[in-house]
Parts: C-alpha cells; sequence; structure tokens
C-alpha cells in the first residue's frame, strides 16, 4: 500500500478499452481451468478512458459525467453509487483527499471494458500522487480484478486490465498459476481496414448474466460445458488466423464463437444484436459477435475493406452507431503535470 503525503503531482492517466474477439468468460476465474487450452483474444481500442488526479486540502472530489460526488473519507466515497470503484481504490492505495476527473470515450454500457479501464487508470494516477514505484503489470491487472469483485460482490474477469495495461491485439492464455499474455504480431494497419465497432443503442449489465453461466459451469451442466469447448475452440483458430493475416478466417471464427456463446444463458443475444449481425452479413462482412457479455452494448465486426461502407450503411439504417475508433497500439500512459494541490 502506498502511505499518505502531504503534497504530490497532479496525474493524468489514459487507459484503453477494448473489443474481444474470441474466448470472453473464460477469463473469469476458474472457468479457464476447466477448459484446457482456453485463452481470450482482444484488441485494444483508441477509445480511452481518461483520469485527472490532484490532491484536495480536505474532500474527495469526483467529477464524472456531469455529476460531482463529494466525501469527506475514502470509506464515505466508497459508500455512493457514482464513487463506490474510486473510493475503493483509495481506500487500498491510502490515498488522501484527492480530485478526480474521469472522461470516458465508450458508450456507458458498451460492453468494450470502460470501467475495468477506469480501474486501471486511477490504480496507476494514485501510485503516482501517492510518490509510489509503479507496480508491475500483473499486479495491477490482479488489484483491478479484485476490487471489481468487492465492488460486485461477484467474480470478475481479467482480459479488460490487460488489454487497458498493454495495448495492442493480445492471446490471454489461461493457464495453472495465473495468465500468460502474449501481443499478436499483426498489422495495426491491415486490421483497422476491417474492424468495425458498432454500438447496439442498449445498455447492458454483464454481472447478471457471467454469474448464471458461472455457476452453471461449476455444476458441471453438459450444455454449458460444450459451449465453452466451442468458445475455446473458435479463440484458438482466431489466435493463428490473426498470425496469418487471414481476416476473412478470423471473422467467420468470430461468428462461430458467437453461435456457442449465445447458447450461454437467455439474454446474452437480443433482437438488436441478431439484427445488425444479420444485417452486416447480408451487406458482406465476413463475421462478427456481441462485445462482453452481450445483452446489449457493442458489437464487433470484420469485414473486406471493399465493403467497409456498405456494411457502416447498413447497420446505421437499423440503429446500430459505428463508432469512431482503430485498434490502439500504445499502452497505458501516465503523465505528472506539475506539483499542485487542488
Amino acid at each position: 500500500m502506498a502511505g499518505r503525503v502531504e503534497s504530490g503531482p497532479a496525474v493524468a492517466a489514459r487507459a484503453w478499452c477494448r473489443a474481444d474477439l474470441a474466448g470472453g468468460t473464460l477469463d473469469i476465474w476458474p472457468l479457464g481451468l476447466l477448459h484446457p487450452g482456453a485463452r481470450t483474444v482482444n484488441v485494444a481500442l483508441d477509445l480511452a478512458v481518461e483520469v485527472e488526479m490532484s490532491l484536495t486540502e480536505s474532500l474527495y472530489r469526483i467529477h464524472q459525467g456531469g455529476s460531482l460526488v463529494e466525501a469527506r473519507t475514502a470509506a464515505e466515497l466508497a459508500a455512493t453509487e457514482e464513487g463506490a470503484l474510486i473510493g475503493l481504490i483509495a481506500a487500498e492505495l491510502n490515498l488522501p483527499p484527492v480530485e478526480v476527473r474521469v472522461q470516458s470515450a465508450s458508450p456507458r454500457g458498451g460492453g468494450l471494458g470502460a470501467s475495468s479501464a477506469l480501474t486501471v487508470a486511477v490504480i496507476a494516477a494514485g501510485e503516482v500522487v501517492c510518490g509510489g514505484g509503479e507496480s508491475p503489470v500483473e499486479a495491477r491487472a490482479a488489484l483491478a480484478r479484485d476490487l471489481e469483485a468487492q465492488l460486485m460482490s461477484l467474480p470478475t474477469g481479467r482480459q479488460d486490465h490487460f488489454a487497458a495495461l498493454l495495448g495492442g491485439v493480445l492471446e490471454i492464455r489461461h493457464q495453472p498459476g495465473g495468465e500468460q499474455v502474449r501481443r499478436l504480431e499483426i498489422d495495426p494497419g491491415h486490421l483497422k481496414e476491417s474492424l468495425l465497432v458498432v454500438y447496439t443503442g442498449q445498455s447492458h449489465f454483464s454481472a447478471g448474466h457471467n454469474w448464471r453461466i458461472i455457476r452453471r459451469r461449476l455444476e458441471a451442466d453438459s450444455t454449458t460445458i460444450r459451449c465453452f469447448d466451442g468458445i475455446r475452440d473458435a479463440a484458438q483458430g482466431i489466435v493463428d488466423a490473426l498470425e496469418r493475416a487471414d481476416l476473412a478466417r478470423a471473422g467467420e471464427l468470430m461468428g462461430e464463437e458467437w453461435s456457442w456463446r449465445r447458447r450461454l444463458a437467455e439474454g446474452v443475444s437480443t433482437p438488436k444484436i441478431e439484427e445488425l449481425l444479420e444485417a452486416a452479413s447480408d451487406a458482406g462482412a465476413w463475421g462478427g459477435k456481441a462485445c462482453g457479455a452481450g445483452g446489449g452494448g457493442c458489437i464487433v465486426l470484420l469485414c473486406p475493406p471493399a465493403v467497409r461502407s456498405d456494411v457502416e450503411r447498413a447497420v446505421a439504417e437499423r440503429g446500430g452507431q459505428v463508432l469512431d475508433t482503430d485498434p490502439a497500439s500504445g499502452s497505458l500512459s501516465v503523465t505528472t503535470m506539475g506539483s499542485l494541490v487542488g
């Protein structure tokens, strides 16, 4: 834990959201361990969650989405709805009173891991404000996961935190003793030409779906086991396809992954998700799936560059919002802006 300080720097931290291409949910312990060879594949997006943090004289102040939350202690902040996550982080890092300003480029409830990106960014900024050393990637990811689990009183995954911290296209293998994370060597410009992220207009809440699915898997439900085996196999194939620059095959495998994922629980898919995926396919997309746990949020698509505009038009005509985003190759950014007291 970091110690209390009387003065310190104002800090800006920026972390990335992500689109999961295959193997999501298997990053929630211990599911990946129950399906040998399991991995999660995701791509960081240049939709950033940005945090500015500086010391104050007495109150914790959180500015986010046009709202302001004030509290005298970290515990009091953690008891508020809007400030709960940052309150938990402040208590864990032993942060003195700070002012935090949050901006997110992700649609609310978009299924793009924005809350995890926020957690990572606040932890990174808090370490600097407290004058402590920078924690290793694995330690930051583990702390972020555990604090989110505390907040929701539910198991949480880790794929989002690695994308927020490292950027790029990642293969996260779920191994005994911890995740093995590898950045895939692919041409980001080639991927950029084919990748589309579309907001359905429906916000989602992943924790409820995930808990039902986790419980069924731990109870050895045969249908759930078959679905996760199919998801694992699709993720294995996508790694190979991406490294061969075969985006057509990667898109097909995303569609296969979705065909298994949508069977995991009622509500994972929605009529709007299926409408947008069908429209994209009819316009020439190779394949796609919902991001995160589904139930709304965003979909991610791969399509031939030659028909990209056709796919964009088709999903927009059905109410989808094509997000202005590209793959992000850079890692977490932390900038010290000077020694200030807010």
